[in-house]
């Protein structure tokens, strides 16, 4: 079975191990999952990741993070641009999410960035998902 929105498995993925409170999820490797999977660790939603290598194929390691009280770090997460319909944003229009406390993750001409550091560069670009 081929994925139509490699991206979007990923999210669910880490989605769905989030809830159901495992330590850590393998995710296929790609070049723009490891740029997400970077932003997700440098923003503190997850603890760590490692990339290796499993029967020849690379693998992405996500390890999970979670609080005492509330449980996942990461509360949502969504993808926003899908194949069927791209969104793109300029640095002067790019959305806050949940009133500043979430972060969007763009992909820019610069490479993968949040959208706060996008708007700072000055450089618009496709919105992947958002964070919270």
């Amino acid at each position: 079975m081929s994925v139509s929105d490699p991206v979007a498995d990923m999210l669910t993925k880490i989605r769905n191990a989030g809830m159901a409170k495992h330590e850590k999820v393998d995710i296929p490797t790609s070049k723009l999952k490891l740029e997400i999977v970077k932003i997700l660790k440098i923003e503190g939603y997850i603890k760590n990741f490692k990339k290796t290598n499993h029967d020849g194929a690379g693998i992405i390691r996500v390890f999970l993070k979670y609080d005492e009280k509330t449980g996942p770090t990461i509360h949502g997460i969504e993808k926003v641009s899908k194949p069927g319909r791209r969104v793109y944003m300029g640095y002067k229009n790019m959305p806050r999410v949940i009133n500043g406390f979430g972060t969007l993750i763009v992909s820019t001409s610069q490479g993968v960035t949040t959208g706060k550091k996008a708007a700072e560069k000055k450089v618009g670009g496709e919105i992947i998902c958002t964070v919270w």
